[in-house]
């Protein structure tokens, strides 16, 4: 009897313990942003970039690595190495190709010495407008770009609109390209140098940071920047003339090693893509607004700001003419193309 009672007992034990188990794993709250359970294989990037982190850009990319991070339940972990920390911008193409990073972001301007069609950001007055820039990145000319971007071994994530590129100097007002003449201003890039020498002036390049201690030190007259990146970097100190010329709608990109992205799963590459695709409109949406309150802030600052006539555009345009063709000769085919896509957009 005693053993038939302890027999009883363990069953109904059991049964108490299948029921709570049961129970807890019908009611159980699901976990979506668990690693493990999304499948997501454990991997770390190394991101780097060399803008001020409080750039719009730069704002952007560190929430792409934060949302990647998260949405993986931290199996996909992007480490940020911002404002220069690890890279120069002279020095990130080469890391990004070699391996070296396996993600980084930097300008389009100097991607160009790799892939001279991704100068066509650098053609004097090629984007009249934000509107015609992000019409042009979300069609054929983005698919073109990516294509030969990957034939040198470079998967491009994202396309950053920093906004247009504008000159700042401590000698004159420029309301003319007559007014360069003589003037030794700072470059971005072999096609805004060719412009620069069409205008009269010598092209210096520098890296971005020491651009202001070139202008206090007056080693250079001038430089060619964006208002967010000249007022964020204090240009207003060292520098007392502003141009509003609009002639470069200057891209940021952001790159992975491609034999790295290869060799990630396919569920890794989705998260990384979606996630780009969703910050590169946010960004997008941000530099026509940063382009106007930098400029404005920039004059309350004390820099005295000509903004260059519509009317007036056309002479500026024709005297850079020389930079047109020079992004032509190097870019060859593809270049024409591209410049055909631009000018074509409704």
């Amino acid at each position: 009897m005693r053993k038939r009672a302890l027999f009883v007992g363990a069953l109904l034990t059991a049964s108490i313990l299948l029921s709570a188990c049961g129970k807890s794993s019908s009611t159980a709250e699901p976990q979506p942003n668990k690693g493990e359970e999304n499948g997501y294989e454990p991997v770390t990037i190394r991101m780097a970039y060399n803008l001020p982190q409080d750039h719009h850009i730069s704002i952007g990319v560190e929430n792409f690595a934060k949302t990647v991070t998260e949405k993986s339940g931290g199996k996909v972990k992007i480490q940020v190495y911002p404002a220069g920390q690890l890279l120069s911008d002279k020095e990130m193409n080469q890391a990004i190709l070699t391996g070296g990073v396996e993600m980084g972001v930097n300008s389009s301007t100097l991607w160009a010495s790799t892939v001279p069609a991704m100068g066509i950001f650098d053609v004097p007055y090629a984007f009249p407008n934000h509107e015609t820039a992000g019409k042009a990145l979300s069609g054929e000319l983005r698919e073109k770009l990516n294509k030969a971007m990957e034939e040198k071994g470079v998967k491009v994530l994202m396309y950053a609109d920093y906004g247009y590129a504008q000159f700042a100097n401590n000698v004159r007002p420029l309301k003319s390209p007559e007014d360069f003449k003589g003037l030794k201003i700072r470059s971005i890039g072999d096609i805004p140098s060719e412009m620069i020498k069409a205008y009269g002036a010598s092209p210096v390049f520098l890296g971005a940071g020491e651009v202001y201690t070139a202008l206090q030190r007056k080693t250079i007259d001038g430089a060619t920047s964006g208002t967010t990146a000249m007022l964020q970097r204090h240009y207003d100190e060292v520098a007392k003339y502003l141009t509003i010329n609009n002639y470069s709608y200057l891209e940021f990109i952001l790159a992975v090693n491609k034999n790295f992205w290869d060799r990630l799963p396919e569920k890794t590459k989705h998260l990384l893509t979606e996630t780009a695709q969703q910050t590169e409109q946010w960004i997008r949406a941000k530099a026509k607004e940063e382009d106007e309150r930098t400029a404005k802030e920039l004059a309350e600052k004390g820099m005295e700001v000509y903004v260059v006539p519509e009317s007036d555009l056309q002479k500026w345009k024709k005297a850079a003419q020389p930079a047109r063709e020079v992004y032509i000769e190097r870019a060859g085919d593809l270049g024409k193309e591209l410049l055909d896509i631009v000018e074509n957009i409704q």
